[in-house]
């Protein structure tokens, strides 16, 4: 709030260098502009845009609020409100392209974020997935799952492996031997895989496995 007098331009002054300083301390030096709007209880208003993806992307509106409002609030002093637009906001900080996704119940959209953790986000295919499992005997306790990791990532020449994940390791009780179980998601960003194409990776992957690593297959 503002002293009772205090002129209409010197509130907008201080509403824009206050929300530009806050814009900067979320986005970093990003580039800005303002543009008149239109809200019930503040005038002039105003929408702060910020340039993001290559294009201009609203993230809060403000304003001077009206002096009946003041007055109806048995307040002396001027002051401006502003609210942000926190889906906005995300899009930025999460690097999120479609603000419909926020209103999405699809787990690949909301298991890729934790609370208190600014995450990329990471596009899904709107294509089938495709699921298929490896177990073997490690053979050696000097096997390492980035090894295995790394087998994968050569034998793929696109980009059709979404996620592998170790999904259950056994120790035998008597011999002390060591079986993992990896889960395969298979699934393309640009068209439906089928299950020849699917199968000649997995296969690859296989005998990689048991020829650079030693593993035993189940």
């Amino acid at each position: 709030m503002f002293e009772a007098g205090t002129g209409g331009d010197v509130i907008e002054e201080d509403l824009k260098r206050t929300l530009e300083g806050v814009t900067k301390e979320i986005f970093g030096e990003v580039e800005m502009r303002w543009n008149d709007d239109y809200f019930p209880f503040t005038s002039p208003s105003f929408e702060l845009e910020i340039f993001f993806n290559g294009e201009w992307l609203e993230v809060l509106g403000c304003g001077v609020i009206q002096t009946q409002i003041i007055e109806n609030a048995g307040l002396k002093q001027p002051g401006w409100a502003f609210g942000l637009g926190l889906e906005r906001l995300a899009m930025v900080l999460f690097e999120i392209p479609d603000i419909r996704l926020f209103w999405s119940k699809d787990p690949r959209f909301i298991d890729q974020f934790k609370s208190g953790e600014i995450i990329k986000f990471k596009p899904f295919s709107k294509y089938p997935s495709s699921i298929r499992d490896i177990s073997f005997w490690t053979g050696s306790q000097n096997f390492h799952a980035n090894d295995f990791s790394e087998i994968v990532r050569n034998c793929i020449s696109e980009d059709i492996i979404e996620s592998v994940e170790l999904i259950d390791e056994f120790v035998h009780p008597k011999t002390k031997e060591v079986s993992n179980c990896f889960r395969f998601t298979y699934r393309s960003m640009e068209r439906s895989l089928t299950n020849e194409e699917i199968d000649k990776v997995h296969f690859k992957v296989r005998e990689r496995a048991v020829d650079e690593l030693g593993v035993v297959l189940r």
